[in-house]
């Protein structure tokens, strides 16, 4: 009678530990693309839907102004120094409460600036509430664009609603002094951003009730700090380059956003002064 040899398979614990290897990477490789495709849906989220429902809401906001408008306009009684916007007097500094810190961003504004308070006199309702009731509406034909204007620049309640906001403290359209604008360059209904393509000669256009508020692009600057409160000062001038600006009185509007894009590391700056009024 032959022996039996016994036979050893060799390999078995090997392949069991390429099979949990195996494992653990398909299970990695899953998560991955979990991840990947969470990330991508929040980022479609923020740069598209939140585009369109911001700019949708921004566009009834303007239709339902003209309507109010077309009930029963009020034309004011001039827009000069110290003129009243639809009967309204301009606006002045505010009667407390910080002044802005500097161009808001195309996200949350400086914390001084969160903290001020709505302009008072500048055409919108008074109170607490005007923070997210816009009272103007701009144009710039140009970019085909046609935004409300909204008193403060608060991220939420003015900014991400697809509005430009105007800086607490400073002058009321076709008034005397800075009519100081922000808004996003990109996202939530992204008014400002083809600003930058704006030239020399080109028209801003201010409605407000019963009344037109026309100005002439003349001075862009291009890139600046986030801090630079020049910009939006009375008489219009960069603190950190002084050459650019304007040094005399009178009567101009102001438009910042962020640069470069997606990004608000800088500001961009646009100014105008006012041409006629109607």
């Amino acid at each position: 009678m032959r022996d039996r040899v016994p036979v050893v398979v060799q390999g078995s614990g090997r392949r069991g530990r390429r099979a949990g290897l195996a494992g653990v990477l398909w299970a990695g490789a899953e998560l991955i693309v979990t991840v990947g495709v969470v990330v991508l849906l929040l980022v479609v989220h923020q740069v598209w839907w939140t585009n369109r429902l911001a700019a949708a809401g921004a566009q009834e906001r303007v239709r339902a102004l003209e309507r109010s408008w077309g009930d029963g306009p009020d034309r004011g009684s001039g827009a000069g120094a110290g003129a009243g916007v639809g009967g309204v007097p301009a606006a002045g500094p505010e009667p407390s409460g910080p002044e802005p810190s500097g161009p808001a961003d195309s996200g949350a504004a400086p914390a001084a600036t969160r903290a001020a308070r709505p302009a008072a006199g500048t055409g919108g309702p008074a109170g607490p509430s005007a923070r997210d009731r816009a009272y103007a509406v701009l144009r710039i034909p140009r970019l085909g664009l046609v935004v409300p204007v909204a008193q403060g620049v608060d991220k939420r309640a003015v900014l991400d609603k697809g509005y430009a906001g105007q800086y607490p403290g400073t002058a009321g359209p076709g008034a005397q002094g800075n009519f100081a604008l922000a808004g996003h360059r990109n996202t939530h209904g992204e008014p400002f951003r083809y600003v930058n393509r704006l030239r020399a000669g080109d028209e801003l256009i201010v409605d407000v009730r019963g009344r037109r508020f026309t100005y002439v692009v003349g001075k862009i600057l291009s890139e600046t700090t986030e801090r630079d409160t020049g910009v939006i000062a009375p008489v219009p001038r960069s603190v950190v380059k002084p050459d650019q600006g304007y040094s005399e009185p009178g009567a101009y509007i102001t438009l910042t956003t962020c640069t470069p894009e997606y990004s608000s590391k800088y500001r961009l700056v646009v100014w105008g002064t006012l041409l006629k009024s109607s």
